[in-house]
């Protein structure tokens, strides 16, 4: 535990499970507040109020709120309510992403149905342009040195899973180099970040039912500490605009995972 983001406020989307569990809990071990956003609620195990317990039980102090990332008006409240309770922000981690159910591996584009769009880039890019533009205000009214961090893929830069996919990470690579353009003035850094191969809750499910070897995958706890030590950088304004890798950012940093590891290199790269 840390405490080099005491008396900061972040926010990250989509952080019930996965890389915003392990992002929203990484920054509370450094003594951040950090709204959790996701749709589910209570006792489940892959809930907000779940990791709200996790980040508390980090160092930090959490703050759950309910949030369908598809509904613009459930988006705007989030921001109304940080606003209201802490009249600033200082990092926005977008992370929120739909897997379509069933997920689209493999196959052509017409294999698909039209949804899957909807599921990976109206949620997994414009969902993340919409909290932007209600986050930014509040990133202002905290002065210069915040940041704008979105989870990207190597899938934004070479074809993995399906071309909805693709586009919508590529996407969302342009979207962090132009805020990252328009931000500069204001002292905001905005990066996407590329993890490698992840063992999320679900990942480690589809690989159990496939008896697949994830002992080389990244951990959700190690890109989350990435994501931490990245948007505390010395020279991340220097960075700004810039895809940043969790191994790299792992090994310059020494970033280490819950067993102890720097994060796994991305084969091939």
């Amino acid at each position: 535990m840390g405490s080099e983001l005491a008396g900061k406020i972040a926010v990250v989307t989509g952080s019930s499970r996965g890389i915003g569990r392990g992002t929203a809990i990484a920054l509370g071990e450094m003594g951040a507040t950090v709204y959790i956003t996701g749709r589910t609620t209570g006792s489940d195990p892959l809930s907000i109020d779940t990791t709200a317990k996790m980040v508390n039980d980090a160092g930090g102090k959490a703050i759950a709120v309910r949030v369908d990332h598809g509904n613009d008006a459930e988006i705007e409240a989030l921001f109304a309510q940080v606003k209201a309770e802490s009249g600033h922000l200082h990092i926005l981690v977008n992370n929120v992403y739909k897997i379509p159910d069933p997920p689209a591996w493999g196959g052509g584009f017409w294999d698909h149905p039209v949804s899957i769009w909807d599921d990976q880039v109206g949620i997994g890019l414009r969902a993340h342009y919409v909290a932007s533009w209600h986050a930014a205000p509040l990133l202002f009214a905290a002065g210069k040195g915040g940041s704008i961090i979105n989870v990207s893929s190597p899938g934004g830069s070479s074809y993995h899973f399906s071309s909805s996919y693709g586009a919508g990470k590529a996407g969302l690579n342009r979207l962090s180099a132009d805020m990252a353009i328009e931000l500069e003035p204001k002292g905001i850094a905005c990066c996407s970040v590329y993890p490698g191969s992840v063992a999320t809750e679900f990942i480690q499910k589809w690989a159990g039912e496939r008896g697949s070897d994830l002992s080389l995958s990244q951990t959700t706890i190690g890109v989350g500490r990435a994501i931490a030590a990245l948007v505390i950088a010395p020279d991340l304004m220097q960075r700004s605009g810039s895809i940043q890798w969790v191994e790299d950012i792992s090994e310059e940093f020494d970033v280490r995972d819950e067993n102890g590891n720097r994060a796994v290199k991305y084969p091939g790269r």
